[in-house]
């Protein structure tokens, strides 16, 4: 299964807030905020929505087609997915603007505030995907993640047009979405990725009830944190899938990406969906645990622990041989 990952590339700077922003909110005066965190420590890390879910579907032996618009800046980060398994050659690099910038701070009870500026993501909507469907033999999937919002209308209808199966994860994007770009982003994908807040929002700009949105799309899945997962598909019992605990949570950055990888690999394979989420939980899980989107390590012994005893005996049995030669 060939999948291409089209949505942003960025640099990420992560900052650590030791306390609470809620401590630091007073609901007298909320319509003129005005506040600085002292962080504690600051990591410059390579991110990006797109790039988070094809890095780790390239270290799971996906070879995944990465579509996003970056600035003159990427040289390095191109050899660094390269190196990670991802196919670069459908990465469109502007003449003037810079790579887009992730900021985003955490405080002690990983409740995050962030600024993205979009940059060179503005000439994501230049890519196709036509070419690049032909150069690597058909596309199977076609995931449209946050981006430029003309570019994700672009791809999603040009994946329409070519008969080829997409994934909306509209993700952040959806605040800036009207109610028809909304419809015309999800109507029709194979899969649609949101968080809990994303689904409830989702519905109220699209007009749709929980049950419309599920008559329009193959499969929702919806991460609800360390509440796991739930996929849902019309007609069929709701299937809920636990987290992967861990008591050492370093950084909720890019762990939903780390997730959608997990799951899509395990779709490839022609896994159930519980098999796939699975997956994708102890995916995420690692991500939880390091700082940076894209550091993590991964070993297939500490996977098939996590999955094993969260999911039982038989998942790690059915899992393993899928692992073997998963890139670190």
């Amino acid at each position: 299964m060939r999948i291409a990952v089209t949505g942003s590339i960025a640099t990420d700077h992560l900052m650590v807030f030791p306390g609470r922003f809620t401590d630091q909110l007073i609901a007298e005066q909320l319509d003129k905020v005005s506040l600085s965190f002292l962080a504690d420590s600051l990591e410059i890390r390579r991110g990006g929505v797109a790039a988070n879910i094809a890095v780790g579907l390239g270290r799971l032996g996906l070879g995944p087609v990465l579509a996003g618009s970056v600035g003159g800046d990427f040289a390095d980060y191109r050899a660094w997915l390269h190196d990670n398994g991802v196919d670069t050659e459908l990465v469109h690099v502007s003449e003037s603007l810079h790579t887009a910038r992730f900021v985003c701070t955490t405080d002690a009870d990983q409740n995050q505030i962030a600024t993205f500026y979009a940059g060179a993501m503005a000439e994501a909507k230049e890519i196709t995907l036509a070419a690049t469907a032909r150069r690597v033999g058909g596309l199977d999937l076609v995931v449209v993640a946050p981006n430029d919002p003309e570019a994700m209308r672009h791809h999603t209808d040009e994946c329409r047009r070519l008969g080829i199966d997409f994934a909306a994860d509209p993700s952040q994007q959806l605040a800036r979405l009207d109610g028809q770009e909304t419809r015309r982003l999800v109507d029709g994908a194979r899969f649609l990725f949101t968080n809990a807040y994303e689904a409830a929002l989702l519905q109220k700009q699209s007009g749709w009830s929980k049950e419309g949105v599920l008559e329009r799309v193959g499969t929702w899945i919806t991460t609800l944190g360390p509440d796991g997962v739930v996929i849902a598909r019309a007609g069929r019992p709701v299937v809920r899938i636990p987290a992967v605990p861990t008591t050492d949570p370093v950084d909720p950055t890019g762990v939903g990406d780390a997730f959608r990888a997990g799951f899509l690999a395990g779709t490839a394979w022609d896994w159930s969906y519980e098999r796939a989420a699975q997956l994708g939980c102890a995916l995420a899980t690692t991500v939880l645990e390091s700082v940076g989107t894209q550091e993590y390590k991964l070993s297939v012994p500490d996977l098939l622990h996590r999955i094993g005893t969260t999911y039982g005996p038989e998942a790690a049995r059915e899992i393993e041989p899928r692992l073997t030669g998963v890139s670190a």
